[in-house]
């Protein structure tokens, strides 16, 4: 999951399901999303007749960017990714360097995805409490992240018991009696560790800035002790490069060909240019970012010799007179004694005679 540098932010490019149910789109955005220099490209795989029911209602910003009439089960049906692509738009990931990933919404589709070798799952929002897939998710053995959208830290310790569970049980709870009897053992919740990742989320398409709260990061990251990233469903590259200056080490985004196009996602979404533009800044701003020592840096230093002062005779000073405050002051002369070092030399004897401005010895 994560890229050979360890400490380099991983950037998901999201295309979900603006491919439209075009096949030639869901090519063209893995291409897009390669040139774009992220790290991987997710769609989602699902079943919409076992995703939604015939009355399922749209949710505001689907009624506001596809027909409001229409149901969202039809919405849905429009927007499946045919499992006879999956295959091929993975080999066409592969050679264009980037890693093919998505994101199941039912058991059958998960299992069809764990068939294609798929190296990690991200678990979508509005699944982390539904706890039969979650811990199916868990049981693949892959590693997780897991989007927090719309859910309360107590819903959030819920889905990492269950997972935490089904990684050291290979049978279902028969109660989530069952799963908190399994969180309180400290050896089940350390196996989240290195193997799960939370990432923050707000959804709604798109986030209101006011709505962001990237604070909630440090409390999941306090909270549960796990790496956190942010899925971002913001206009623009602010919020995504504010998660990643507050320590966010996974990055997904949605992105679109053409963001004017009819879709739930695209209003929401980076065009191509913007999804470059973001990787290009995530990378620099990952590299600013440095250790956690606060320490001369390389190019500072021709710059610290010449911007330091040092001690300096603040008058012509003869041999064999005691330095009085009067005699010493600082400024720059590229070498000496350090200027916390004048106040020692008050009392101290001039071995030899100073002019005015000299550095003393």
């Amino acid at each position: 999951m994560k890229p050979e540098n360890k400490d380099s932010v991983y950037i998901i490019a999201e295309a979900g399901v603006n491919h439209n149910g075009q096949r030639d789109l869901a090519f063209k955005l893995v291409e897009l999303a390669a040139a774009a220099g992220a790290d991987a490209v997710k769609f989602q795989t699902f079943d919409a007749r076992k995703l939604a029911s015939t009355t399922a209602p749209k949710a505001r910003y689907q009624q506001q960017t596809t027909d409001a009439a229409e149901s969202q089960l039809a919405m849905l049906q429009k927007l499946e990714l045919p499992r006879d692509w999956h295959a091929e738009l993975q080999a066409h990931a592969r050679a264009n360097g980037i890693e093919f990933i998505s994101t199941a919404f039912d058991g059958d589709s998960l299992e069809f995805l764990c068939s294609l070798g798929i190296p990690f799952f991200k678990v979508p929002s509005g699944e982390l409490t539904n706890g039969p897939l979650l811990w199916q998710f868990a049981r693949t053995g892959k590693p997780l992240i897991v989007s927090t959208g719309m859910a309360t830290l107590s819903e959030v310790e819920q889905g990492l018991a269950i997972i935490s569970h089904a990684l050291t049980n290979d049978r279902e709870p028969a109660s989530m009696d069952e799963v908190w009897r399994c969180w309180s053992d400290e050896q089940a919740r350390n196996h989240l560790h290195g193997h799960v990742t939370l990432l923050h989320c707000t959804s709604q398409y798109p986030t209101p800035f006011t709505e962001v709260n990237l604070r909630a990061m440090d409390t999941l990251r306090q909270a549960f002790g796990l790496e956190v990233g942010y899925s971002d469903h913001t206009e623009g590259l602010l919020i995504p490069l504010a998660a990643v200056a507050r320590g966010a080490c996974v990055i997904e985004k949605h992105f679109t060909l053409d963001r004017s196009m009819a879709g739930p996602d695209h209003k929401a979404s980076l065009e191509p240019a913007e999804l470059a533009e973001m990787v290009v800044k995530i990378r620099g701003l990952q590299g600013a970012l440095g250790g956690a020592a606060k320490a001369p840096q390389p190019s500072e230093w021709d710059t610290r010799t010449a911007a330091r002062q040092q001690v300096v005779a603040a008058c012509d000073i003869a041999a064999g007179s005691r330095f009085s405050r009067e005699h010493l002051t600082t400024a720059r002369c590229g070498g000496g004694l350090p200027a916390v070092a004048l106040w020692e030399r008050v009392g101290a004897v001039a071995g030899r005679n100073y002019r005015s401005g000299e550095a003393i010895e």
